[in-house]
């Protein structure tokens, strides 16, 4: 093996950072979503009633995108290339949940409020740990 060899397999191989904030990143991105597919479960059935105004389809929403996100824990977690996409879409749709609450919304709890603005800074966060890995290339959707 020559040097230039050397050289491109070192780059090819994650480094020891990278590789643990892939895995921080992963294990919120199971952490958020195992907590949302959870607890929207057991307000959908019935088994945690709230005292509060429950908006049935933020709590659809909300098991929905858990799951998304779970199934983006494991493309963190594997380096896949989908990653990326699974990342800007969960973190843009909470965002976008999260404004119609706040301006359009008139009968929303601020527990629901004070939920959207953990997921979003999670997934800021998530996006954060992750954005050297995934953002080598510019985002294509079209890939």
């Amino acid at each position: 093996m020559t040097l230039t060899d050397f050289n491109k397999n070192i780059k090819k191989s994650p480094s020891l950072w990278e590789g643990f904030r892939m895995g921080i990143a992963a294990i919120l991105a199971l952490f958020i979503g195992g907590m949302s597919v959870v607890a929207g479960s057991k307000v959908l059935l019935g088994i945690d009633v709230k005292n509060y105004a429950v908006l049935n389809w933020l709590v659809i929403y909300n098991v929905i995108f858990g799951a998304i996100s779970i199934v983006a824990a494991y493309l963190i977690w594997k380096n896949k290339s989908l990653a990326k996409k699974a990342i800007v879409l969960v973190l843009a749709a909470n965002i976008f949940v999260s404004l119609y609450l706040y301006f359009f919304s008139e009968n929303v709890a601020s527990e629901s409020l004070k939920a959207m603005s953990f997921r979003i800074s999670i997934w800021v966060l998530i996006y954060l740990l992750t954005f050297i890995k995934f953002n080598q290339e510019p985002l294509n959707i079209t890939k």
